[in-house]
């Protein structure tokens, strides 16, 4: 690839003289963004994400604390279950593959939206839903939309925030999804105390009106814009950025941009996931997200029906999935320290194999206490691990395909999801509990060691200088 040293490291095609200008666009564009103090105006854009996140997660974590009843109420076999579970995952597979492809066509605000807008309809769906076909495809409409808005809103705050703060940001990002899952299992506590598991999906299908919210005030990634060759407006969003930032300063002048090297591109779309720069990431990051997810969701989705199964009735099995959730406050709070103070490597090893080992002790525990103990030594991994997992996706990928290499991981992840829930309806009544989460202890296992093998730190470099 040919260089210019005129602004941060990013490829573009067309001509050579259209390229190197659309690039050194890109770069002034990056540089400007890199040099901008974090003020109230970013953190703001990150809260109205973080708030679109907190409520998507709710909608995904209700499954856990419903299952059981929805179980009761359509006299459903363990098989049978968990192939209803993976449907919310099928949908989310297809969403992330295609979102990724979309935000980096037509822009990350409108591809945002959108997904906002069908996974609010898909919740109200699986509420109305008459029967378990029903409700198995207004899962899998809900899947999508949610499949879509995990990936666009991982390349939105990774190109609005500076690298100095940029994975703690995001980490905080994925924190809200253990908020909105307790959330979801404070709501599914109360409603079904007094009406049955519909009213829960109803419910949680209303926030999705907090969508005229993100498009009044969430403007669209300068960086995108430039990648994408809009320089007019790249430079209106970035001078409307500019001006709020340095509003919040008090009119103070903000720093001179840095410029740095300039990299042309020569390959484009997909084919750039398995070019010789990012082959080898591509590689990790499909097999991390995979055994990561098959872990997690086969484990997860299946929390309140196995503690049910151990003798706990519906409400105290919400209950105990709500207490050992707990944990991956101080768990997402840890990751966030970790990642910017360690690296993404460390944190994922560490946070995985952590998962590995306390889902051992889980499987294997004989009482209420030991149930508890390793139950929250399990969920403040496993969602510390989620932190580190979605810092660490989006920066090993260039500008214009940030949102495709995160979406296409996200969608191999969503196979895991997918197959997870289901191995584990058709292993229970062989196996036991013992075997369902030794088989949680395998994956987290193999996603530390894809990691250890083939990551590579990104820890306080800009996004230009990690694609470069």
């Amino acid at each position: 690839m040919s260089t210019l040293t005129t602004g941060s490291s990013i490829e573009f095609p067309r001509s050579t003289t259209e390229s190197a200008a659309g690039a050194a666009q890109a770069a002034a564009i990056a540089a400007r963004l890199e040099r901008l103090p974090l003020t109230s105006y970013q953190r703001g854009l990150f809260a109205i994400i973080a708030t679109a996140w907190f409520f998507d997660s709710m909608d995904l974590g209700a499954l856990t604390f419903v299952l059981g009843p929805i179980r009761q109420s359509f006299g459903l076999s363990a098989s049978e279950t968990g192939l209803l579970s993976s449907m919310s995952f099928l949908g989310m597979f297809i969403g992330a593959a295609s979102a990724g492809l979309l935000a980096d066509r037509f822009g990350r605000t409108r591809v945002f939206q959108v997904s906002m807008i069908f996974w609010g309809l898909g919740s109200i769906l699986c509420g109305l839903s008459p029967t378990v076909q029903t409700l198995g495809a207004a899962r899998i409409l809900l899947g999508f939309g949610m499949g879509m808005e995990f990936p666009v809103a991982q390349s939105m705050v990774s190109e609005m925030i500076p690298a100095g703060q940029r994975g703690r940001y995001i980490a905080l990002l994925e924190g809200f999804w253990p908020l909105g899952f307790i959330a979801a299992g404070l709501l599914s506590f109360a409603v079904l105390s007094v009406a049955d598991w519909h009213w829960v999906f109803i419910l949680q299908g209303i926030p999705a009106i907090f969508v005229l919210i993100v498009r009044r005030y969430v403007p669209e990634s300068p960086r995108w814009l430039a990648s994408s060759g809009n320089a007019a407006g790249a430079e209106r969003v970035m001078s409307e950025i500019e001006a709020k930032v340095s509003q919040r300063l008090g009119g103070a002048a903000l720093p001179a941009p840095r410029p740095e090297q300039v990299e042309l591109r020569t390959s484009q779309g997909v084919s750039t996931l398995f070019s010789a720069g990012y082959r080898r990431r591509t590689i990790m990051l499909w097999c991390l997200w995979f055994f990561a997810l098959l872990g997690f969701y086969g484990l997860t989705t299946w929390l309140g029906a196995l503690l049910q199964a151990k003798g706990f009735p519906v409400t105290k099995s919400v209950y105990y999935t709500i207490l050992i959730s707990l944990a991956g406050i101080p768990g997402f709070l840890t990751a966030a320290w970790m990642i910017e103070a360690l690296g993404r490597k460390p944190t994922l090893i560490a946070t995985l194999l952590g998962a590995a080992i306390s889902c051992y002790f889980y499987g294997g525990a004989t009482d209420q206490t030991q149930l508890i103990v390793a139950g929250l030594c399990m969920q403040f991994c496993a969602f510390g691990m989620w932190s580190a997992l979605y810092a660490y996706t989006p920066e090993l990928y260039p500008t214009h395909v940030r949102a495709t290499g995160t979406g296409f991981a996200s969608a191999v992840g969503r196979i895991g999801s997918l197959i997870g829930p289901s191995v584990i309806g058709f292993i229970l009544p062989t196996a036991g509990q013992s075997g369902v989460f030794a088989l949680g202890a395998g994956a987290f296992t193999l996603a530390a060691l894809a990691v250890l093998l083939l990551g590579e730190e990104t820890r306080g470099r800009t996004l230009e200088s990690i694609s470069h």
